[in-house]
């Protein structure tokens, strides 16, 4: 639970978005009618794609991906221990769908756009993400959310995941600026 700037209060259920991006992947993989290559950003996207995997009974492993070599603040932030970005599909004319547990800024999607784009030119990609809380700084947007909300920008919003991989959501709360 968090609370937005008004004071009202937030409650996510991660799991209840998980299932409403379930329904609409699933129908959004009928409509498109193409193979489509799952990727999961690192972490909670990675956490999501390989779940949509097992759940629609795909056989394909989802790929990863990382931000780490691109972010416009590798400077300050140096290289974290992340997981490194594994795509097991030739990403020249593939259909994919980036998978995020949270769009905020929109800094991590430029950065793992540029990294996807290293290891080839996709016919298209699309995002979708569990939650858009808003406050971009780039011009990017998720063609579908499970949910949109307002965070004060001292908040963070991580998806968790249990031991029997079930999802719930984190909020941690720094002093403001």
């Amino acid at each position: 639970m968090s609370t937005s700037p008004a004071g009202m209060s937030i409650h996510l259920e991660a799991e209840v978005l998980y299932q409403s991006l379930l329904r609409h992947v699933r129908g959004w993989l009928v409509q498109t009618g193409q193979p489509v290559e799952l990727v999961g950003i690192a972490s909670g996207g990675v956490w999501l794609a390989q779940r949509l995997r097992v759940d629609l009974g795909l056989a394909a492993e989802p790929g990863v991906i990382s931000s780490v070599m691109h972010r416009d603040d590798f400077a300050s932030r140096g290289l974290a221990s992340s997981v490194q970005t594994r795509l097991g599909f030739d990403v020249n004319g593939a259909h994919v769908l980036l998978l995020d547990d949270v769009l905020y800024t929109g800094r991590t999607i430029r950065a793992v756009l540029n990294e996807l784009f290293d290891h080839g030119r996709p016919a298209q990609v699309s995002l979708m993400v569990l939650v858009d809380r808003g406050g971009r700084q780039l011009p990017i947007e998720a063609a579908w959310s499970a949910a949109r909300i307002t965070l004060p920008a001292h908040q963070t919003l991580q998806l968790a995941r249990d031991e029997q991989g079930h999802f719930s959501f984190a909020v941690d709360t720094a002093e403001p600026a």
